[in-house]
């Protein structure tokens, strides 16, 4: 898990996404299965995508379906293979000074900050250990996807729960009601 903030090669902190709520992660590529739904739109090139969801096996989006926009959705999973695996986890509590704001700007980079999300294409890197000084082809090994492009999108809602399972089968909340259960 990692943070808004990051250290450039030159040992420079900075957070390139401020202000920010989130904790994110990268998936394991293959290791998604199911069905994901969108809280909010999404704009992608100019074009709003709204309602949708994705059909995911074995981490690869199969299906993806939108009420508005659906051309270009599956347009923004074709960019290359990678866009059609997912690149990032996101937790970010619904009650937050950034979400009670109640503003929709129709721009990723501000809304992501206000809602749970995932992002469908590249990794970051960061994510694993030791990740940043490895190369394209070790980070792939490591389970992580790559890919051309790193479209983020919203599923946080005020019933989001969020269920972990530990290595030894216990299951622990994450979320309860849209909020960190810790």
């Amino acid at each position: 898990w990692a943070a808004g903030n990051s250290v450039m090669k030159n040992g420079v902190e900075f957070v390139a996404n401020m202000p920010t709520e989130e904790i994110f992660t990268a998936p394991l590529k293959t290791g998604i299965n199911g069905v994901v739904y969108s809280a909010m739109p999404l704009v992608d090139s100019g074009n709003i995508i709204d309602k949708f969801h994705f059909i995911i096996r074995d981490g690869k989006i199969v299906e993806a379906h939108a009420e508005k926009g659906e051309e270009f959705l599956k347009a923004a999973i074709s960019v290359d293979e990678g866009a059609s695996y997912f690149g990032e986890v996101a937790l970010v509590p619904y009650d937050s000074p950034i979400s009670n704001q109640k503003i929709l700007f129709y721009n990723t980079l501000f809304d992501e900050n206000a809602s749970c999300h995932l992002a469908f294409g590249e990794a970051y890197p960061e994510c694993i250990e030791g990740g940043e000084s490895m190369t394209r082809e070790e980070v792939q090994a490591h389970g992580l996807n790559y890919s051309l492009t790193h479209v983020d999108f919203m599923v946080g809602t005020a019933d989001l729960s969020i269920v972990g399972t530990t290595h030894d089968g216990r299951e622990i909340p994450v979320f309860i009601n849209g909020n960190f259960a810790i």
